[in-house]
């Protein structure tokens, strides 16, 4: 668990440079970030400015070139491959563009398979995988395939699959990009409410409608982090039609 004020993620003076045989692609560069535990942050910027590159990073899939990152008191570059695994299974929830749901598993198979690897007792995989779909209203579809869903019920269950093992963050990368506007505002208006329960969200973006629904965003370009600001996620879901209490 994370000290009362002090930061789940730290990264200080990330870099990431993409060698080729002739070419160095400067993805991230000097990125200085704090998230706090509790904290929706959105990551904005224009297609190629780092944001995917930087969420890769976050969710230990890729290791910066330089700099140091640390999640929840671990530090990233001490950590081995399999150690890598294990928190990225326990600590980091991921919600993609593309589901990434099996296609012949069922839902209810789709969300559990994380936590098989946990080797969690299947009666708590199941009870896990019952509140994780009932809280993104999909439990009437558990022994449905993927393939008898929309695309907004299917970004739900991959909401469902990323909460089930009650992560540190969750990290949404365009989870609504694949989504038509009803759909897209309907799964961003379940992370907004996984936020007033307490989860940690830092999602990818590139429409800044959406943006709006974070209380914090950091604006990317060229790698570089240009802006850092708190928005008025009040005003910014009232102009979207969300009735405020």
């Amino acid at each position: 668990m994370v000290k009362p004020g002090s930061s789940l993620i730290h990264l200080e003076g990330v870099s990431k440079v993409f060698y080729t045989d002739e070419v160095e692609t400067h993805a991230l560069a000097n990125v200085h970030l704090d998230v706090r535990e509790g904290e929706y942050l959105a990551i904005a910027g224009p297609s190629g400015g780092g944001k995917s590159t930087l969420l890769s990073i976050l969710g230990l899939l890729d290791s910066p070139t330089s700099g140091e990152y640390q999640l929840n008191g671990h530090a990233a570059a001490r950590l081995t491959a399999a150690q890598r695994a294990q928190i990225r299974n326990r600590e980091i929830g991921f919600v993609f563009q593309s589901f990434n749901l099996i296609g012949d598993l069922s839902v209810a198979e789709n969300v559990e398979l994380p936590l098989t690897y946990r080797k969690m007792p299947a009666a708590e995989r199941r009870q896990r995988v019952q509140e994780a779909l009932e809280r993104v209203g999909m439990a009437h579809r558990l022994n449905h395939f993927p393939a008898q869903l929309s695309g907004g019920q299917q970004q739900r269950v991959a909401v469902a699959r990323a909460i089930a093992g009650k992560p540190s963050v969750l990290l949404a990368d365009e989870p609504t990009g694949n989504l038509d506007s009803v759909n897209g505002e309907s799964v961003m208006a379940l992370l907004r409410e996984l936020h007033q329960e307490g989860a940690t969200i830092i999602m990818v973006t590139h429409d800044p409608r959406y943006a709006e629904h974070a209380e914090r965003t950091v604006h990317l370009f060229d790698g570089q982090i240009v802006r850092d600001e708190r928005g008025d996620a009040r005003a910014g879901l009232e102009r979207h039609g969300y009735e405020m209490i």
